[in-house]
């Protein structure tokens, strides 16, 4: 199921961004498509279903570089498509946010993109969806920066503190929300 869900929501980003004026738009719009269709499919807005945000998250990443757009600019698309999809069949929105880092932060390390600038990208996304749904943004951030964390470690090497140096460095990410959850970050494996 899991390759399943990759591959098909790789090939639905290729064929979107393929025939759209506007890229990011047709990203945001597929990731959430494939969201929504991925918690029919499951039955249930559980855990079950929440664990497929990860994989429909690392099959937008492997569709955006299939067609050679930026995954680091288009990581923002990516998690509020995630994030949006998930408030809309009643997830629980944070969750979706730790899930669609961790399958963004995965991705990006498999196809030897800049993790730390996505890791960025896809906290600054995470804050703006939150919002955007009426979701707490700050706990939206702690999970997303959780999530990118807990992807760094399965990467391995330096990537964990490659994700934390970018996000402490980062002006545009609340400095205060960021610190604490590095401080209190615990892999959830």
């Amino acid at each position: 199921m899991l390759k399943e869900i990759i591959k098909e929501t790789t090939d639905a980003v290729v064929a979107a961004v393929q025939g759209a004026d506007n890229i990011m738009s047709a990203v945001t719009d597929t990731v959430k498509h494939q969201v929504v269709h991925a918690f029919k499919g499951a039955g249930e807005v559980g855990s079950a279903g929440i664990d497929t945000v990860a994989d429909v998250a690392s099959g937008a990443v492997h569709g955006v570089g299939k067609v050679g757009a930026s995954v680091a600019d288009s990581t923002q698309q990516i998690i509020s498509g995630a994030i949006h999809g998930v408030s809309e069949v009643g997830g629980d929105v944070v969750e979706a946010a730790r899930k669609a880092a961790h399958g963004v932060i995965q991705a990006t390390a498999e196809t030897g993109g800049d993790i730390g600038k996505t890791a960025v990208s896809t906290v600054e996304g995470a804050i703006k969806a939150a919002g955007d749904v009426g979701a707490d943004s700050a706990n939206a951030a702690k999970a997303a920066v959780g999530g990118a964390l807990d992807a760094a470690t399965d990467v391995g090497g330096d990537a964990v503190e490659t994700v934390k140096k970018a996000l402490l460095a980062s002006a545009a990410l609340p400095r205060d929300v960021i610190e604490s959850a590095i401080k209190g970050h615990h892999s959830s494996k």
